[in-house]
């Protein structure tokens, strides 16, 4: 026998808005995913650089350690988004596999409502901040002689927050429709 409530909750359809949102930002997500992974190619291309200069000619570069730290950084935040969407965050699928859909979507709904989305505006309002405060003095490096100025690099903290949040919101949505549903968006 079929309870009314799942039965009735299969047959609706989701709200053509809330569709429309989800696939618009999973399509935002894959296509900075795409993008963002082409830092990949300068970030090899200094480290190799650095590694022929100093091994095959010692002669050590100036800029290589703090290029590869800024692209390292800017790739690893730029590609969170596209984390989340793929689903690479840490989680504790020993556990969460069994589970039905209406409880991952209720557990996931409730941590992304009071964890994930207070730590992401207080990421986004502190990094602005910082990213204000940086461009305002044309704050430059104190830790090499080459003193490369760092405030594009401080950019990147908000950029990620807002784009972890546009990610964030979608995957809010499927698992609220989860939770409410128990079937997936």
């Amino acid at each position: 026998m079929v309870d009314r409530s799942e039965a009735g909750a299969a047959a609706s359809p989701p709200p053509r808005v809330l569709v429309a949102y989800v696939r618009a930002a999973d399509r935002f997500a894959e296509l900075c995913g795409l993008l963002f992974c082409w830092l990949a190619l300068p970030l090899v291309a200094a480290l190799t650089y650095e590694v022929i200069a100093r091994y095959a000619f010692h002669a050590p570069t100036l800029w290589a350690y703090d290029v590869t730290y800024m692209i390292y950084g800017t790739h690893f935040m730029l590609g969170a988004a596209y984390a989340l969407y793929r689903g690479a965050h840490i989680r504790t699928d020993i556990f969460y596999q069994n589970w039905s859909f209406r409880t991952r979507g209720l557990v996931d709904a409730t941590l992304y409502l009071f964890f994930f989305f207070p730590g992401m505006i207080l990421f986004f309002w502190m990094g602005l901040q910082e990213a204000l405060q940086s461009w305002d003095i044309r704050e430059v490096s104190d830790a090499s002689p080459w003193r490369p100025p760092i405030y594009p690099f401080k950019s990147v903290i908000p950029l990620a927050a807002i784009l972890l949040l546009v990610q964030g919101i979608s995957e809010f949505l499927k698992s609220a429709w989860a939770a409410v549903h128990g079937r997936p968006l």
